[in-house]
């Protein structure tokens, strides 16, 4: 398999996990007293991918691949918004208010997400090939660092967009550092197939 096929691959799974990750979002869970969106099951898929993608094919081949999911991810807010405008039939209205909860975002939780999301994948990726001309040989280092500082940018500006003044400001910095933890750690479990992946792409 070619690095342009992989690219492909990567570039799909990228942008696949993303989308999904915004309809997981609109489910909580808890663990202990920490609520955290159930998005968090795969969007450090995402920060994982990028990685990948500045590793092997540099900044400027990750950012299209970032501004490509933010494209895609808009188109979808717009077919979703289409889709709840449209008049449901009688029978299904309770299956069409299910649906609008899910796939409804409001203006403020959708700046929330396009903000953090692109910000926060640009510096991932900026971060990861910074790093590579001090630190090539350290891959984990670069790895979690740029996940933690992306992962840390995503969250900060999230929470904040979304919840600032919903909430006291303590528990506003409780759900930032918490998302932030959560994912870096998500990071750190999966490092060994981040490194084999990255590993098999550079002996294509």
């Amino acid at each position: 398999m070619k690095k342009t096929k992989f690219l492909q691959i990567l570039t799909g799974l990228f942008v696949g996990c993303l989308l999904i990750s915004n309809i997981l979002a609109a489910k909580t869970f808890t663990i202990g007293s920490v609520v955290l969106p159930t998005a968090v099951i795969i969007f450090p898929v995402v920060y994982i991918v990028n990685d990948v993608l500045a590793e092997i094919y540099g900044y400027a081949e990750a950012k299209k691949v970032i501004w490509l999911g933010f494209a895609v991810n808009a188109i979808a807010v717009l077919a979703y918004t289409i889709a709840i405008a449209l008049p449901a039939p009688e029978y299904a209205t309770e299956t069409a208010a299910a649906f609008a909860a899910t796939l409804g975002s409001t203006g403020r939780m959708l700046i929330a997400s396009f903000a953090a999301y692109i910000v926060g994948s640009l510096i991932n990726a900026k971060v990861m090939v910074l790093m590579k001309g001090r630190n090539e040989n350290r891959l984990m280092l670069r790895c979690v660092t740029s996940t933690a500082i992306g992962e840390g940018i995503d969250a900060l500006l999230f929470i904040t967009i979304a919840f600032f003044g919903t909430m006291p400001l303590a528990t506003l910095g409780i759900m930032i550092i918490s998302q932030a933890t959560f994912k870096t750690v998500y990071e750190i479990i999966s490092y060994p197939v981040t490194r084999a992946v990255i590993n098999k792409v550079k002996k294509l």
